[in-house]
């Protein structure tokens, strides 16, 4: 396993012999070299079985011997925060998370992860990107940035709570801190959630000594994969997002280097990643509310889960104020979820 501290003196090593020999001449032999990218995923190594390992397994088979992608799990290399400017100086090659998670600075970096009743299912999120112009939005946001490519948005899991005391109404969330994502924390403590930042490792721990209270982190597939369903006792069936919006983003230098045919191989890659989630997170989330036998189900009445999506409303006002990228967005996100309530069944029940 290699640890930050090694990685960071071998880092420095490099880059010193790369500052000692930059006036070399080119040696035509390199060409043959195999090319090596270190990527870092957002998730721990439970969940990076599912929603990346697969993926990077198979571009390393097809690749042939051209290109290998090691990969790195949450905190392994660089803590999630630091994300993008690691990637941005080359520390790392590319990354995969939410834009939130990473500070990524850019405006619309809010609406990575969870931006609350942005979506009400995993389909959502392709259908944004590829139909309703969020492509489009994310290139030229990133665009702006020196040194970091955007590659790819797909749809995870929706956001629950999942706690160790029982969440039936709106006041047992006061006080209750919680382990969840910049943005949805921003929002929660509108109702007295307290948003706790820890390495994701620590999680399970933290609930154990009392730390954390719960999670509002993923929907109950996680809960089970990585364990958090061993500490905690009841998940709460109403959610604040219906997937969670992560990506792929790559060093430019790095992206721009490597041959059309291996950056097309990395397109289907991460294509065949966000299809794998799209079933895993929809058959699990269904089988474990029926099936699991570790979380008791609990629910806040609707009428009074409604404040919580009119509160929503304010906060999307809010976030259209910053610039007007970010109004373009939220106008998006008003437009798309007005087209599926008109559209009715099976796009919208309510």
């Amino acid at each position: 396993m290699t640890t930050r501290r090694n990685f960071l003196k071998k880092a420095g090593a490099a880059g010193a012999a790369g500052a000692a020999t930059v006036a070399a001449p080119a040696v035509h032999a390199q060409s043959k070299t195999k090319i090596k990218w270190r990527l870092q995923t957002y998730a721990g190594p439970a969940l990076a079985e599912h929603v990346i390992k697969p993926s990077i397994d198979s571009f390393n088979k097809v690749a042939n011997g051209e290109m290998e992608i090691e990969l790195y799990f949450a905190d392994q290399l660089v803590p999630t925060g630091e994300l993008f400017r690691a990637m941005q100086r080359g520390t790392i090659d590319a990354v995969q998370s939410d834009d939130d998670s990473i500070a990524a600075p850019v405006d619309i970096s809010v609406f990575g992860g969870y931006f609350p009743f942005a979506t009400r299912y995993s389909l959502d999120v392709p259908a944004l990107f590829h139909q309703w112009g969020l492509n489009e939005i994310w290139a030229e946001a990133y665009g702006e940035i020196e040194g970091v490519t955007w590659l790819s948005a797909g749809a995870w899991d929706p956001c629950h709570f999942n706690t160790v005391n029982p969440i039936r109404s709106l006041e047992d969330l006061k006080g209750l801190r919680v382990f969840t994502f910049p943005t949805a924390g921003r929002f929660l403590s509108r109702f007295g959630v307290v948003p706790v930042t820890l390495p994701w490792e620590d999680i399970e721990v933290a609930v154990q000594t009392g730390e954390l209270d719960g999670i509002a982190w993923s929907g109950i597939t996680e809960d089970y994969t990585v364990g958090w369903a061993d500490v905690t006792n009841y998940f709460l069936t109403n959610n604040i997002s219906g997937a969670w919006c992560g990506s792929y983003f790559a060093n430019s230098g790095k992206w721009d280097a490597l041959p059309a045919h291996l950056q097309e191989l990395f397109r289907l890659c991460m294509d065949s990643s966000h299809y794998y989630r799209q079933y895993w997170y929809w058959g699990g989330e269904a089988k474990l509310r029926v099936d699991g036998t570790k979380l008791e189900l609990t629910s806040i009445p609707d009428e009074e889960w409604a404040t919580v999506e009119a509160e929503a409303v304010k906060f999307w006002d809010e976030i259209a104020a910053e610039t007007p990228r970010t109004a373009k967005v939220v106008g998006i996100l008003r437009a798309y979820n007005a087209a599926m309530a008109e559209a009715g069944r099976p796009y919208r029940y309510t």
